[in-house]
């Protein structure tokens, strides 16, 4: 359970410690505020992505499915500062389909918890290639991080550009290249 009081109570002693007053009216309620914030942006870490994808329908397609373009937003572990994209996922099925908003649900409950974008691109491959059993899935995340627009390098709208491959697209190049067509270099 997050504790939002326990939050609160520490993001008014940010507020004392950068020199602010938080009992300032424009500030008495931040410490709320982001608790609250804290609350929704960490909720992943309350949920289990693998229930979004526990209802399949059985369907003979055993040819590449794309979700293409799905957004998310989850918080750098190492700056707590958002890092803001979109992933796109492909898997070859064997049989069975799964609803396509299940992988956009699946993907925010994995980016809803103190991230860095490597790990959140393998743990979506995964969690497809797990509950899903298809032939193949493959991901890629591209996502713009604030750490490295706002602080330290200053360099606004760089893109970094993750992948994972699992199954036949790790070994058959062919697959690899058709995902890669479709999903574009946008």
């Amino acid at each position: 359970m997050i504790d939002q009081e326990r939050i609160a109570r520490a993001v008014r002693e940010i507020l004392e410690a950068v020199g602010e007053d938080p009992e300032r009216q424009a500030l008495v309620d931040t410490p709320k505020r982001v608790a609250a914030t804290y609350a929704e942006l960490f909720s992943g870490l309350e949920s289990d992505p693998r229930e979004d994808l526990s209802v399949t329908f059985e369907e003979e397609h055993e040819e590449l499915v794309i979700v293409k373009g799905l957004p998310f937003s989850s918080l750098c572990e190492h700056h707590l500062l958002p890092f803001i994209g979109v992933a796109h996922i492909g898997y070859i099925p064997r049989g069975r389909v799964v609803g396509v908003s299940k992988l956009a649900k699946a993907v925010q409950v994995l980016a809803r918890r103190p991230q860095i974008q490597e790990r959140l691109t393998n743990q979506a491959a995964d969690l497809v290639y797990e509950t899903l059993k298809p032939r193949g899935v493959t991901t890629i995340f591209r996502a713009e991080h604030l750490c490295m627009s706002i602080r330290g390098v200053r360099s606004p709208g760089t893109t970094v550009v993750t992948s994972a491959h699992r199954g036949v697209f790790e070994t058959d190049p062919d697959s690899r290249s058709e995902f890669l067509a479709l999903v574009g270099r946008d």
